[in-house]
Formats: C-alpha cells, structure tokens, sequence
C-alpha cells in the first residue's frame, strides 16, 4: 500500500509543504514535492504510539511526526484523512506545527521498477 500525504500549514514566514509517498509495508517514504520544507529525498517511517514519525535515511532524529496517522494498524487510512503535523526544523528547537493530509491511498500491488521502493533501495 502506498499514501501519499501532503504536509502543510507549517507557522512559517514563507509558505511550507511537501507531498509525500509513505509505503506501509516496507516502512519507507520518498520525498515528491516540497518547498521550504527542506526534507531528504526519501528515508524510513516508524509507528510509535499509534503516529507515524518521518526519518531521514540513515539516522535516528525523526524529521517529522504525523500525530493520528497510525500506519502500524491493520486498518488502512482513508483518502481525506487529517490530523496535526509536527515538523522538527531544528534538532534541538521545538517542533513547528503544521497539518497532514492523505490526498489518496493506493491499494494496488506493484512492484517499482527503481528508486526508494524497489527492492534494496537507494
């Protein structure tokens, strides 16, 4: 299964988004779309306490959590889904609040011919 979610209404000067793919199974995301939001082209999701934290490829320090967004039940998201959006700019600053939205959920089987989601990865 693959969501896209688009992150936006970030309290910044400037306006801030980014579209996002989360693939459930493989717990990867690729970054599709973005501005201001200065996220890593892809990297791994975790599901702590029915949320779904974004982490860059290769550490620990979650980027941004998606508060209500529990991928890590066997109920799939709808399309039209929201909820509050926490994005850590800063390691050590206070996250900025935003808001998440599921724009669509692809139940469809494939397998990607490359990149993030074909097997091995980036």
């Amino acid at each position: 299964m693959r969501i896209t979610v688009h992150l936006d209404t970030f309290q910044c000067a400037d306006a801030a988004y980014a579209v996002l793919w989360l693939d459930r199974e493989s717990r990867k995301w690729s970054r599709e779309g973005h501005a201001v939001i200065d996220l890593p082209a892809w990297g791994a999701l975790t599901y702590p306490q029915r949320n779904t934290r974004i982490h860059g490829a290769g550490h620990d320090r979650a980027i941004c959590e998606l508060t209500g967004l529990n991928l890590g039940s066997p109920a799939s998201p709808c399309e039209g889904e929201s909820g509050q959006a926490l994005w850590y700019r800063h390691a050590h600053h206070a996250p900025i609040p935003g808001k998440w939205h599921i724009q669509c959920v692809d139940n469809a089987e494939s397998d990607p011919e490359n990149g993030v989601f074909a097997e091995g990865g980036l």
